[in-house]
């Protein structure tokens, strides 16, 4: 693609790497058909190629971009379903973090939108003032307190009941059970640990349980995701430069061995942190070294290889791809294998590829489209016949539980039940029984073949009936 910036404009370091990416772009088009706005809408401004048309025409016009333009913007899910199409795998992902920037920098938008997005980028990051807030939205709720329009799809996604007791797990250092292996940093965030603390707890104990010291420092918190796709990155580097500080700090007094993430969404930004934090000298360095040791807790339990469950589960699991797992860090295999390496029987979705509509705030401020997207990935998901549905990623877990039947859960939950943790608290009350045959994990044979044993539970333990 031919770009014309001006001198001027090319001074500026974001518009210096927004012309690269966007001279690369072929217009091939491959990307449109796993978009998920294009497969609903139809509509070419609502595809990538599409988008990357709207969003040079902006940046080379300079100014307000408008109307037109920022909303076709704000309907991408920021999926990157496209980047895994492309043919010439360009750079979307930090294209578009640098036009919802220049967005935010030169639209003015309505104010009822403007107080939306203000509001959610303040709340939502800070653990406090978000339990306020779903505090006030269970009130709202129950006592039927008028909501404004635009926070009402908000109210959909509160939780269930109240946050586990048990799962508190507050603290800043939890040691190892036995000899300690590993020493990790776990980042905590923002938003899982008051919608589902149990996901947290799940994960320090079955760290702990096979000799991993695992911190979670006060002084790190949300990642910055969330203002980030909002285009509020000045806000999104102040969050990062706080994790990278706590982080390089027990990287420097003590050591780490990874940087361990269990919501997907957080997981991508902080893999990413050399490159939002580039342009800043006094971390640049630490930046780089944290997103290295990142990885997601599927990534990190694989390197551990935990022993032979001992209380393997025998449970039809569809297994759910976050986009931001997927996509953007391509970890697809590991969660699979866990799941069935602790006895379940792992089905995968149709449409893999396709974005549930959580994305973040997307739910809350594309509601429409989010909730076409919510019954179809819930379709998909219930041709599997799950008994429990599993995923790697808050917002998804709470997204599927709005459209779905079958209860939703993290991974790590049911890796930790099946290492002799507790009953994950969605499974609570359903009966769940035990499928008669289960796919072990199959094993590589030379010449590339696979064989796939068939087990089913005898009173005496698991016994062979049939390979393949």
């Amino acid at each position: 693609m031919k770009t014309n910036f001006s001198e001027a404009q090319l001074a500026n370091p974001q518009i210096a790497q927004a012309n690269q990416i966007l001279k690369s772009c072929q217009h091939f088009g491959f990307c449109t058909s796993g978009c998920p706005t294009y497969v609903l809408l139809h509509d070419e401004n609502d595809s990538p190629r599409g988008r990357i048309d709207l969003i040079k025409e902006m940046l080379e016009a300079g100014g307000a971009p408008s109307a037109k333009t920022v909303g076709h913007i704000d309907r991408c899910l920021s999926c990157m379903s496209c980047m895994t199409t492309c043919a010439v795998k360009i750079d979307y992902m930090h294209l578009a973090d640098t036009a919802r920037e220049y967005i935010e920098e030169h639209y003015r938008r309505p104010w009822a939108e403007r107080w939306t997005r203000d509001a959610l980028a303040f709340v939502l990051p800070r653990r406090a003032w978000f339990r306020s807030a779903l505090r006030l939205g269970r009130l709202a709720v129950r006592i039927k307190i008028p909501v404004p329009p635009p926070l009402r799809p908000a109210l959909q996604l509160l939780p269930k009941g109240p946050p586990e007791p048990e799962a508190g797990f507050e603290g800043e250092v939890f040691q190892a059970e036995g000899a300690r292996r590993w020493r990790v940093a776990l980042l905590s965030g923002c938003v899982q640990p008051e919608m589902a603390p149990q996901i947290n707890a799940a994960t320090i104990r079955l760290l702990t349980r096979f000799g991993c010291e695992v911190l979670v420092p006060k002084a790190s918190g949300c990642c910055g995701s969330l203002n980030l796709h909002m285009g509020k990155a000045a806000s999104a580097r102040a969050f990062a430069r706080a994790n990278v500080k706590a982080w390089a700090h027990l990287l420097e007094n003590g050591g780490l061995d990874a940087v361990v993430t269990n919501a997907s969404g957080c997981g991508t930004t902080v893999k990413d942190y050399g490159h939002l934090l580039s342009g800043e000298p006094e971390v640049a360095a630490l930046a780089m070294k944290i997103a290295a040791l990142a990885c997601d807790v599927s990534e990190w339990i694989t390197s551990m290889r935990l022993p032979a469950p001992g209380h393997p589960r025998r449970h039809r699991v569809a297994y759910h791809d976050a986009c931001s797992l997927r996509n953007a860090q391509h970890v697809t295999a590991q969660p699979r294998q866990l799941l069935r390496d602790a006895g379940f029987v792992v089905k995968d979705v149709p449409e893999s590829h396709f974005c549930c509509g959580s994305a973040g705030t997307y739910n809350i401020l594309q509601p429409a489209i989010a909730a076409e997207l919510g019954r179809r990935k819930a379709g998909n998901i219930a041709s599997t016949d799950p008994q429990i549905v599993a995923a790697g990623n808050i917002g998804c877990i709470t997204q599927i539980g709005l459209y779905g039947q079958a209860p939703v859960v993290h991974t790590v939950e049911l890796l930790d039940w099946a290492h002799g943790g507790s009953l994950p608290p969605a499974l609570r009350g359903r009966s769940l029984e035990e499928v008669e045959t289960v796919e072990s994990a199959s094993t590589a044979i030379p010449g590339g073949e696979r064989v796939v044993s068939f087990v089913a539970p005898s009173p005496g333990g698991a016994s062979d009936v049939g390979i393949w």
